[in-house]
């Protein structure tokens, strides 16, 4: 869940250097600030599941996974995703601009914005391989990836395996979901 805090338009270098000097995290949308609430237990062992699936997945490899601490820039938009894969040298320290794969749970007060606004600018993003959105209250993801100009969505649910083609990764959604109460 998020809360619009500031109706004045800030400037991307102002926004980054607060949030430099911030106790809580923001996300910035053309000049809006946008405060970061925090997650249920069931985002939290969702979000920490994936974390150390892909860490283990890609250790020695080129790629490096991201926590939801490091943010996220397409132009004038800076998100912080639940995950995120980064392949590429990046130029600046706060955020990526070139990630492989980003990562959402969400929740009933965040679904609208997870799957629209977010996922429609990730989408904007070059490089930018699968986006995968995950439900924290049922065993419910979507795939997005990129195919050519196109992106195709995908949905897993219970017993079936995840596919990521983009680091080569195939999990069951019973692992992406272990210690998760479902309602």
């Amino acid at each position: 869940m998020s809360i619009l805090i500031k109706d004045t338009k800030l400037s991307p270098e102002d926004y980054l250097e607060g949030e430099e000097l911030s106790e809580y995290k923001h996300e910035y949308e053309d000049g809006k600030i946008i405060a970061m609430v925090g997650v249920s237990r069931n985002h939290n062992t969702i979000q920490i599941n994936l974390t150390g699936a892909l860490f283990n997945h890609l250790r020695n490899k080129p790629c490096r996974v991201f926590s939801s601490d490091m943010k996220v820039r397409h132009q004038n938009t800076f998100y912080y995703p639940d995950l995120s894969v980064g392949c590429e040298p990046e130029a600046h320290d706060q955020y990526l601009e070139h990630p492989l794969l980003v990562v959402e749970v969400f929740s009933p007060s965040s679904e609208k914005r997870d799957r629209g606004v977010k996922r429609l600018t990730y989408q904007q993003i070059p490089g930018l391989q699968e986006i995968l959105l995950f439900s924290q209250d049922r065993m419910l993801a979507e795939c997005y990836r990129r195919e050519g100009e196109q992106w195709i969505m995908e949905r897993y649910e219970g017993d079936e395996v995840l596919s990521m083609p983009c680091i080569d990764l195939a999990l069951p959604m019973r692992e992406i979901y272990d210690g998760v109460e479902l309602k």
